[in-house]
């Protein structure tokens, strides 16, 4: 289809896994895709450059002949890493400042472990914080524990260290409080389980010596939750753990059959742990 009106057509592709080497995707041959697109490319060069503008969106991008035969077209592959929370901090105190807004000690970096490192919800919480503050006003923990919002990470941290603490009460209020936000149980759940393998993981990297970061597999920009993991992990013995994790994949069988109701289910494993 031609560019109407506009000097070159943009085509933009995201996560089509042509970049990486597996071999299926949704039962199509992705090398076979990939030979295709290596061959249009090749045979229409000259006109991609004259008009179209090609863009491919990916997770992960593995050197193979396609990514060769794009460099050779003039293309260029360009690596957007995550921003670790320090250069998260020195960006939301720079909008602060703009905004003449001063931030408590501790305040901004609590915020990032509250709501999250994704730029844009960060923008939106660090703006709701400057106009409570107002002008020549000062941004404190405080101000960010009442008004920003949790991420669902940062609620299933604190969901677990009340359920470490045998606080079953609070646990339930944090689940309650979840739902009534409108995440789906089923989120809650995946998420609860991912929280509790991450805790399993530190507990076989302490018993058998292994690098805790190399293990877990965090993104850069999420290193700073290495401590809170192993300081959660004290509260519950491996076998604990172990535990929590097969009733979760139990529950999900069962939810599935429909044998059970799964916001029954979620209630019934924190109050048989701390029961």
């Amino acid at each position: 289809m031609p560019c109407f009106g506009y000097p070159k057509k943009m085509i933009v592709v995201k996560n089509s896994g042509l970049f990486k080497k597996e071999t299926k995707k949704r039962g199509t041959s992705v090398k076979d895709i990939r030979d295709n697109l290596e061959k249009y490319l090749k045979e229409n060069s000259e006109e991609i450059k004259q008009n179209i503008v090609l863009i491919f969106i990916e997770e992960s991008v593995e050197k193979l002949n396609i990514t060769k035969r794009i460099e050779e077209l003039g293309g260029t592959i360009t690596e957007f890493e995550l921003q670790k929370p320090v250069a998260l901090e020195k960006r939301l105190i720079a909008i602060c400042n703009a905004y003449k807004v001063n931030a408590e000690a501790g305040a901004i970096k609590f915020l990032i472990e509250t709501s999250g490192t994704s730029m844009q919800e960060l923008i939106n919480e660090i703006r709701k914080l400057i106009e409570h503050a107002g002008e020549n006003g000062t941004i404190t923990k405080k101000d960010v524990e009442d008004l920003a919002i949790k991420s669902l990470d940062s609620n299933i941290f604190d969901l677990t260290d009340n359920l470490g603490k045998k606080n079953i009460q609070k646990s339930l209020e944090i689940l309650e409080e979840l739902i009534y936000q409108k995440e789906p149980i089923q989120k809650i759940l995946v998420t609860l389980y991912n929280h509790f393998k991450k805790l399993y993981i530190v507990k076989l990297s302490e018993r058998y010596k292994k690098d805790l970061a190399l293990a877990m597999n965090l993104k850069p920009n999420q290193a700073f939750l290495l401590n809170k993991y192993k300081m959660q992990a004290k509260y519950f013995s491996e076998q604990d753990i172990r535990n929590i994790l097969d009733e979760m994949i139990n529950l999900d069988t069962n939810y599935k059959n429909g044998l059970i109701d799964i916001n029954i289910g979620v209630e019934a494993i924190l109050c048989r742990y701390c029961s």
